[in-house]
C-alpha cells in the first residue's frame, strides 16, 4: 500500500467522525455540507504535513486538483452532485496514486453495497423510524455520501492494517 500505517491512523482520527456526518447529512438531507469538505481538507493539509514526506504531501495536492476538476466535469454533466464532486476531491489527497486501482474496487463495491442497502432500508420497517429522510424521496437520485464515506473509511483501514 502506498499510505502507510501510520499515516492511515492519524488521518482515521480526523477522517471518521467527517464521514459519518456527511454519510448522515446526505442520506437526511441529500446535501454534504462544505463545512465537511473543508474539514476533510484541513485534515489533510495538518496531518499530511506531519505524516508524509514533503515531497509526497506536495505531490498529493495534485490528487485534490485533478480529481475536482473530473468531478466538476461530472457534475456539470449532472451525473454527479456537487457535494459528492467536493468530497471526492478533498479526499483524493489522502490516496496515494499507487493504491488507484483498490480505491476503484472499494468505491464499486460500496456503490453497490451502499445503493442495495439503502434501497432496502426504504421498503423496511425500519424507514418508519426514518422517515423524515429527503433520499427516500429522490426518485433516481441516490445519496451518495454514504459509498463515498464508507470508501475512504475502508481504504484508510486497509492502510492501517497492511500498510
Amino acid at each position: 500500500m502506498g499510505t502507510t500505517a501510520t499515516t492511515a491512523a492519524w488521518f482515521l482520527i480526523a477522517v471518521i467522525p467527517i464521514t459519518i456526518f456527511v454519510s448522515f447529512s446526505d442520506m437526511k438531507r441529500m446535501k454534504i455540507p462544505n463545512v465537511a469538505v473543508y474539514s476533510l481538507l484541513a485534515a489533510y493539509a495538518v496531518l499530511g504535513l506531519i505524516t508524509l514526506p514533503f515531497s509526497e504531501y506536495l505531490w498529493r495536492w495534485s490528487h485534490f486538483a485533478i480529481v475536482l476538476a473530473a468531478c466538476m466535469l461530472l457534475w456539470a454533466g449532472r451525473v454527479l452532485g456537487g457535494g459528492d464532486a467536493k468530497f471526492l476531491a478533498a479526499a483524493a489527497p489522502m490516496v496515494s496514486l499507487q493504491d488507484i486501482r483498490l480505491i476503484i474496487l472499494l468505491l464499486s463495491a460500496t456503490l453497490l453495497a451502499g445503493w442495495a442497502t439503502h434501497r432496502l432500508v426504504k421498503i423496511s420497517p425500519l424507514r418508519k423510524k426514518l422517515d423524515d429522510w429527503a433520499s427516500w424521496e429522490t426518485g433516481k437520485r441516490f445519496p451518495m455520501g454514504f459509498p463515498l464515506s464508507v470508501t475512504l473509511l475502508l481504504y484508510l483501514l486497509l492502510a492501517l492494517f497492511y500498510g
